[in-house]
């Protein structure tokens, strides 16, 4: 594997890894502070919730994208 490939995937990797982290960060923040904090109703909880399974589709994409970057390497 040349230096390039492994650079983009580490890249990748971690790029991965910040997406899910900030994701569950921001989650659990909107969740039990801010939206109680604001007096959010309940919907808004929901758009929390969905906006956050977006984020992990879209980790998920990823992660299989990085998956087969290493298996053509």
């Amino acid at each position: 594997m040349d230096k390039d490939k492994e650079q983009a995937i580490a890249r990748k990797g971690r790029h991965i890894g910040v997406v899910i982290a900030v994701t569950m960060l921001l989650w659990l923040a909107m969740t039990l502070f801010i939206g109680p904090a604001l007096e959010l109703p309940g919907r808004f909880a929901l758009l929390f919730d969905f906006a956050a399974i977006a984020a992990f589709i879209y980790a998920g994409v990823n992660i299989f994208q990085l998956w087969r970057m290493r298996q053509d390497s």
